[in-house]
Order: C-alpha cells, then sequence, then structure tokens
C-alpha cells in the first residue's frame, strides 16, 4: 500500500510541474555554421573565469538560453568550450564532457555547408557570457 501512496505522490508531483514522464525537458540546440560555410562551424574557444570559489564555483550549463531553463552539466574553472551562437548574455557551447586540455575534438573547428543545431557527440548547451573569457578566435 506504501509503494502505491508513494506512486501517486511522484506522479501528482509531475503532473503538477506540467512535464509528462518521459518528455524530454524543452531545449534550444546551438547552431553552428553561423558565420558562413567557409569558416570554422564554431569560431572561438572560452574559458570559465569569474566564479566566486566561496559560492559554488561551478557554471551552470542549461538547455535553453534562460536562467529560468533546467541545468544541463556543470562547468568548474579553466574549463574550455567551443563558443557557436551568441543570444543576447548567452552563449550557446559545445565542449567535450572528458577532455582536460582544451574543448575537445567536437566537429567543430572545420567548416559545415549550412547553418544547423550541433548534432555531434560532443556535450552542448547555453551558458552566461559573464563567465566566459574568449582565449582563442
Amino acid at each position: 500500500m506504501i509503494r502505491i501512496a508513494s506512486l501517486f505522490a511522484v506522479l501528482l508531483l509531475v503532473s503538477a510541474s506540467g512535464a509528462a514522464i518521459g518528455e524530454p525537458p524543452q531545449q534550444t540546440i546551438p547552431r553552428v555554421g553561423l558565420a558562413g560555410d567557409d569558416l570554422d562551424a564554431c569560431l572561438s574557444i572560452g574559458q570559465v573565469t569569474g566564479l566566486n570559489p566561496r559560492g559554488d564555483n561551478f557554471l551552470a550549463v542549461r538547455f535553453m538560453p534562460t536562467t529560468k531553463a533546467r541545468v544541463n552539466d556543470r562547468l568548474g574553472p579553466g574549463r574550455q568550450m567551443w563558443i557557436c551562437e551568441e543570444s543576447g548574455e548567452w552563449l550557446g557551447v559545445v565542449y567535450d564532457r572528458f577532455a582536460h586540455d582544451g574543448p575537445g575534438e567536437c566537429g567543430v573547428a572545420s567548416p559545415v555547408s549550412r547553418a544547423r543545431p550541433y548534432d555531434g557527440m560532443c556535450r552542448w548547451g547555453w551558458v552566461s557570457s559573464r563567465y566566459v573569457t574568449v582565449i582563442a578566435g
């Protein structure tokens, strides 16, 4: 009986949040190739800087360029990423989660034939530009 009550409580919480079970989070995938087909798909490399070491000391990577979007990942100080798109104070980024030196090989250092949402193997998301310093590009 307790299991049924617990399951009902979980279903009620999910229903109240407006998300259906198994429904993917709302997301805006950063686009690559915005600079044209003769330049790299993502033009710059950024590095996480300016975090408060007395705070949570990570940069939230979100599914959409807004603080209301769900957090997809967390990047620590010094972490590098490809910067592919800008939206106001937000940067659409791509990075290899397991790369230790640099942003990783994400297939964005070469031109693409047309602008499109990133569809490679690396992680992606949106970060506040306030905590990113461009180090290349």
